[in-house]
């Protein structure tokens, strides 16, 4: 994926703002004992969940991003006969079997009936809960598309179409027409920030290293791992105190040559922050839900135990970014004697497990109604097999799940499953009919963003007829 252009950062600056930081690591040492005791006082013992975890008003957006493309002709399938049977015919070796597929009942119909992968039982249960609904045909626009206008070229379209990383650009930048520089994340943490009431953790924080969706102009992301705050490089951090206090004491001392007390100052400034937030972990509510032993399941129970800590960095609004690799399956996406398993049914029942699971977790907090998690890719696949496995598509369906959803729905419309049908490029490649700002537009609605502000985080929501899907409450 593209990294963003970086703002001109002369020698100069670089030493200025380097030496405040250093005057700034100050100010987060002595917050540290402070927060020790908040986080105490907040779960006695720190055995379970108690005292006020979050701030009433508190809210939260889950990004999980499912990088390589999602194929979501997998997801959600059809289950009449009619349907199922252009379904079937179009995916050849890549159709599940009838029988296999989970059946769900959405409150609203289009008169064809539709069910999950064998692999989503987790979701599927949340589904007819009312927690999950599903949005459909969701995608990339420059603007409201018909397959007409792609034919003529008459329309502006997104720039390089099914490219990995130009896509999972505009997906997090949502602006698919021109040069981005910011994420809609981002954009959406630089205006919401000053809710916050202080500035002792960024409130965008990302499980999956830097990315472009929570890139801001103001707000910075803040990269944590599943095991806590990243500890400097070559300790142990409280493992190995002497030479933790040894590294610390060394960056502090002064030093006549700048760019030494330069580089002294941000790393005890890291020291410090990542001392800050590791201290307020350990001082987190121990939860009683168990999440999976996987990657987005250590993601999400890490995002579980941020959330818990929430009210002693004084945050009531946060932005959390994860992510799972492995989902460009152009070969391998099934397994040929039962296609129920193989690559993409593993993916999906890591994703389905550690959503519920995290969901579970939020019930526990008390935030259940507070935290929506929405999953996102670079594009769709297409519905016909190349032989082994599925290529890069443009529309797909998505999943949003959380206390405040209105669940147990199918939002949007759902394409034809059937090849050179009314929306298809070709191969089964679907024109998005819901776009990328509509979808980010709903969810910053609920997040506490005014109509009058939404063109800030999202630029094109104006050429678009919905900027509130419905499906959150």
């Amino acid at each position: 994926m593209p990294r963003p252009a970086l703002p001109d950062l002369s020698r100069r600056r670089f030493i200025g703002q380097a030496c405040c930081a250093a005057v700034g690591a100050t100010g987060f040492l002595s917050s540290l004992a402070s927060l020790r005791l908040m986080a105490a006082a907040a779960s006695p013992g720190g055995s379970s969940v108690g005292g006020q975890a979050t701030a009433p008003d508190y809210k939260a957006l889950v990004c999980l991003f499912l990088q390589g493309g999602n194929d979501a002709n997998n997801l959600v399938i059809p289950t009449d006969s009619a349907s199922y049977a252009a379904y079937a015919t179009a995916r050849s070796n890549l159709a599940l079997p009838q029988a296999g597929v989970l059946p769900i009942t959405p409150r609203t119909s289009d008169g064809r009936t539709w069910g999950l992968h064998p692999a989503l039982a987790e979701i599927r249960q949340l589904f007819g809960t009312g927690q999950a609904a599903i949005l459909a045909n969701v995608g990339t626009l420059a603007f409201p598309t018909t397959l007409a206008q792609y034919k003529a070229g008459s329309i502006t379209l997104p720039t390089q179409l099914y490219s990995h990383s130009d896509q999972q650009v505009q997906w997090q930048s949502s602006l698919p027409d021109q040069r981005a520089t910011t994420g809609w994340g981002g954009r959406l943490a630089d205006l919401v920030n000053a809710v916050n009431t202080s500035s002792q953790l960024s409130m965008s924080i990302s499980l999956a290293g830097t990315n472009f969706f929570q890139v801001g102009r103001t707000v910075s992301q803040y990269a944590i791992s599943s095991s806590g705050a990243v500890t400097f490089s070559g300790t142990t951090g409280g493992n190995n105190p002497l030479r933790y206090a040894a590294q610390k004491d060394l960056f502090a001392q002064s030093n006549p040559a700048l760019l030494d007390t330069a580089f002294g100052g941000l790393s005890s400034a890291s020291i410090a922050n990542s001392d800050l937030v590791n201290a307020a972990l350990a001082g987190a509510p121990t939860l009683a839900t168990v999440f999976p032993a996987t990657s987005l399941g250590n993601q999400l129970k890490m995002v579980a135990r941020l959330i818990s800590t929430s009210a002693a960095f004084g945050l009531k609004r946060q932005v959390f970014f994860c992510q799972v690799g492995g989902y460009d399956l152009h070969a391998s996406q099934v397994t040929a004697s039962d296609t129920t398993t193989g690559a993409h049914a593993t993916l999906f029942a890591q994703l389905s497990q550690a959503v519920a699971a995290f969901y579970n977790a939020t019930v526990e907090l008390g935030v259940a109604n507070q935290v929506t998690t929405f999953t996102a890719s670079d594009f769709g696949r297409t519905l016909s097999s190349n032989g082994d496995g599925s290529d890069h598509g443009w529309g797909s369906h998505h999943l949003v799940v959380g206390g405040a959803v209105r669940g147990t729905d199918l939002y949007g419309q759902m394409p034809d499953l059937a090849l050179n049908s009314a929306n298809d490029t070709g191969r089964g490649r679907w024109i998005p009919s819901t776009s990328v700002d509509e979808y980010a537009a709903t969810l910053a609605t609920w997040f506490g963003v005014s109509a009058t502000n939404l063109p800030t985080v999202l630029p094109n929501i104006g050429r678009f007829a919905h900027p509130n899907l419905g499906f959150l409450g």
